[in-house]
């Protein structure tokens, strides 16, 4: 198969206090260029200057990090783009696995009208151990609205074009950016995947979906009401005490694994 330019657009925010891990992720980057054609966006505060010069080493493009949340630092790098299809998302602790970007690019030239594409994921130790795995499939698409997120955002490739229409990443959610988006583009077009792995979430105190599990559930339980239909929001307590506990119950086995 033959690829144009700069068809992806990856975007990486990072503070720069996680070197080693860095240029782990930053290496899975690289690999990936063997199968398609990326273009790597680094954001990262100008003080930060060992992460921005690995970064450079790597090939990135490094733009400074507006210090006001992490949504509008992916904004910064959507906001980059020069001609790119596809947009996909790295932490600066978490891992792409061999050709995942591949399949996902594959997954979204062959269905025109799906705005994403996710895959598998598995959730690693600090060390690289991998302690789970997710591969939810069609049903994560059904639990979006009201159940836990199971589309991982470093496993998702998003249509540019679509999420430039929906107005990117909302700058005020600090974890939920992503259901919030994949909320809004599940109404202008289908999501598809495969449940082979693309990626890797790196588990460890310092991330901080796992370190603020509290807030990250009620931040994205405000989300889910927000874009539940208008006479469903005073039910949702319903199914939402149930689904915090079995998402809390699930975050502390892999905690105590890890």
């Amino acid at each position: 198969m033959k690829y144009v330019t700069q068809r992806i657009l990856v975007v990486l925010p990072t503070l720069g206090d996680r070197l080693e891990t860095l240029q782990e992720t930053l290496e899975t980057i690289e690999a990936q260029r063997r199968t398609v054609s990326l273009r790597l966006i680094v954001v990262a505060p100008t003080s930060a200057t060992k992460a921005r010069d690995l970064a450079e080493k790597f090939g990135a493009e490094v733009i400074d990090d507006p210090k006001i949340g992490i949504s509008e630092a992916i904004n910064c790098g959507i906001r980059a783009r020069n001609g790119e299809e596809f947009y996909a998302w790295m932490g600066d602790d978490d891992l792409f696995r061999p050709q995942g970007l591949l399949k996902l690019q594959d997954l979204l030239e062959q269905n025109p009208k799906a705005v994403v594409a996710y895959g598998g994921c598995d959730y690693i130790d600090p060390n690289g151990k991998i302690l789970a795995k997710s591969a939810a499939g069609k049903l994560a698409q059904f639990l979006l609205p009201w159940g836990p997120d199971l589309i991982p955002h470093p496993g998702s490739m998003i249509r540019l074009d679509a999420l430039e229409q929906i107005g990117m990443f909302d700058p005020a959610l600090k974890y939920a950016m992503d259901l919030d988006a994949f909320l809004k583009l599940k109404k202008i077009g289908k999501f598809v995947y495969t449940r082979e792995t693309v990626s890797a979430f790196r588990w460890h105190p310092d991330s901080l979906t796992v370190s603020n599990r509290r807030n990250s559930s009620l931040e994205s339980e405000a989300v889910k009401a927000k874009h539940l239909p208008f006479l469903l929001r005073p039910v949702r307590f319903v199914w939402q005490y149930p689904i915090r506990w079995a998402s809390s119950l699930a975050a502390n086995l892999v905690s105590s694994r890890a």
